[in-house]
């Protein structure tokens, strides 16, 4: 854990108040510093990062507005306290113009100066948050970084409006690269802790041994190395989310731990007795068969049933293959950071893209188009040679073969009449537009052509 300790600069030229003052502080945890000058402290400030500065207005020399002045200007988010001895209202005005964050009046209690300490330590904390929040909230996760219409993303949309404004606990199941954090983070940013942390761990990137330390922290000494107190991911939680990708990988002991968590909401950070409550929504993710692992005894059944309160299945690309060209301009629009762009995909290279069976899914696809962007090097249109190589040799097998059946069932006369018109716009891009060619091609009569011409795309 990072040293939470605040590290104070009380500047004041009447030596006993500076000592009572910088006492009392440090008797309630405060690690205070002293300058008996404006000159000096702004050459302590020189040398040091101060989280808060207390100086008094009247100084020999440099003032105190001069020396808020030069803190703010080097520090933009120290806490600066300005102390007066005539409290008039221009004093105050003035010091907080020049960017203190608040004021006491000689003669005071300590106990006031604190309540001044506290709340500008409060108001830092939240304008910190909510700077974290909403750079979170700028990615647009919002749903729309999961992207599809195809029928089991819909259902998928669906279920996620159910479950993001409940505080439930979800598994999300689903192959490698499917995107199961990307739907962790628009549950979190759709549901009621929005407005707290996402924190996110993959428990199969983190070697075992320290794998406890990260979910719940430490303290000095618990082990070699660790030399100071440390939270953990459950900890920068508190309030928000935790997700836990590859939740499988979990040794017996720390399943028995975390569903300690799951059923107390309280644990202990490791080496320490002291337990910690904590207040978190939990999201965990697997690729694993987690039911087939409760069976062989490789997964506690206590924690599968309470990690499956709601399980969300996440589709492989291969059986949404029609999400593929908006998962493309998708991607297309990222690269280009959201800008318009003229960049498009030929449909050779969309065929290819469309017929690959795609075993890394959305993730695999990203990738290959951010090298298809990198490749096509200042040209309008990305083409099969711009494409991976495993990519470019995918084949267009038999249709029929290549078609999932949803459980629904399918439109049949749009699907055969999605593959006629697909076929007749690569015989007329094979032969130039010449549509008698392009009949003979199919072995169709020109006037037979014209007519599924019509009928297919009215606009002929």
């Amino acid at each position: 854990m990072p040293d939470t300790t605040k590290h104070l600069l009380l500047v004041e030229d009447e030596a006993p108040l500076r000592q009572a003052i910088a006492e009392q502080l440090s008797d309630r945890g405060y690690h205070v510093e002293q300058a008996e000058s404006g000159e000096a402290a702004i050459a302590r400030l020189a040398d040091f990062a101060f989280d808060i500065i207390i100086t008094d207005l009247r100084l020999p020399g440099v003032d105190g507005s001069a020396v808020i002045e030069a803190a703010v200007a080097r520090y933009p988010d120290i806490i600066a306290i300005v102390v007066t001895g005539y409290g008039t209202v221009k004093d105050a005005v003035e010091a907080i113009k020049r960017g203190a964050s608040d004021f006491v009046s000689k003669p005071f209690q300590i106990d006031e100066l604190l309540h001044v300490l506290g709340s500008s330590l409060e108001q830092r904390r939240l304008k910190s948050e909510n700077a974290y929040l909403r750079s979170q909230l700028e990615e647009r996760y919002r749903f729309e970084g999961v992207v599809g219409k195809s029928r089991p993303m819909a259902r998928l949309f669906q279920l996620l409006e159910t479950v993001a404004p409940t505080n439930s606990t979800i598994l999300i199941t689903g192959e490698t690269g499917t995107g199961k954090e990307v739907v962790a983070r628009a549950i979190h940013l759709n549901g009621p802790r929005r407005m707290h942390r996402f924190v996110a761990l993959n428990c199969s990137a983190i070697p075992e041994t320290l794998l406890e330390a990260e979910l719940f922290g430490h303290v000095r000494g618990a082990f070699t190395g660790a030399v100071g107190n440390r939270q953990g991911r459950l900890e920068q939680a508190h309030k928000g989310t935790v997700f836990l990708d590859e939740v499988g990988t979990m040794s017996s002991a720390l399943q028995m731990k975390l569903l300690r968590v799951l059923q107390e909401r309280e644990f202990e950070r490791v080496g320490d007795s002291h337990t910690t409550k904590v207040d978190v929504r939990v999201i965990a993710a697997t690729n694993s068969d987690l039911a087939r692992m409760v069976a062989e005894g490789q997964f506690r059944e206590d924690l599968f049933y309470r990690l499956n309160v709601i399980p969300v299945h996440l589709p492989p690309l291969r059986e949404r293959k029609e999400d593929i060209p908006l998962l493309v301009q998708h991607f297309l629009a990222i690269l280009c950071n959201g800008a318009p762009t003229s960049l498009t995909v030929s449909q050779e290279a969309m065929r290819r893209l469309m017929s690959f069976s795609w075993p890394g899914n959305v993730r695999q696809l990203e990738n290959a188009v951010e090298r298809a962007v990198a490749l096509s090097a200042g040209r309008t249109q990305i083409d099969v040679g711009d494409l991976p190589p495993e990519v470019q040799k995918a084949q267009e097998t038999a249709l029929t073969t290549a078609v999932t059946l949803p459980e629904d069932g399918l439109d049949l006369d749009a699907f055969i009449a999605d593959i006629e018109r697909d076929l007749i716009q690569r015989s007329l891009e094979r032969t130039g537009g010449n549509k008698g060619k392009a009949a003979r091609l199919l072995n169709l009569k020109r006037t037979t052509l014209v007519e599924k011409l019509k009928r297919l795309s009215p606009q002929e």
